[in-house]
């Protein structure tokens, strides 16, 4: 899968939470998935397939039911894109955080009035 696959699948607000769930709670049935949902069982159905065809989940089949499952890898690859702009405004920050120490400094030096 390529990078612009998976920023669509997060592109959806309903899929992150789809996400989070299955990593904070782990594989579960498509059916426990949609009940955390307003909207169709259909509709949660096709977010799962976008994340599966994104490489974001992967599906078992038990019986009738489909479990999901969390697959980290695609994420990985995103925070791997994502790194140097974490850095840049990591340096931004410690710049600003820099500025507001000097202005905090001007402020409670000594005034000489000429």
């Amino acid at each position: 899968m390529t990078a612009d696959h998976v920023f669509a699948a997060l592109a959806s607000p309903a899929r992150r939470e789809l996400l989070r769930l299955l990593l904070d709670e782990g594989a579960q049935p498509a059916g426990r998935l949609a009940e955390r949902f307003d909207m169709s069982r259909p509709s949660v159905s096709e977010h799962l397939k976008v994340l599966r065809d994104a490489g974001l989940v992967a599906e078992t089949r038990r019986g009738r039911e489909r479990h999901y499952r969390l697959e980290a890898a695609p994420l990985m690859e995103i925070r791997d894109w994502l790194t140097p702009y974490e850095r840049f405004w990591r340096e931004k920050l410690a710049d600003l955080t820099t500025l507001l120490d000097e202005m905090e400094d001007d402020d409670h030096a000594p005034r000489q009035d000429g």
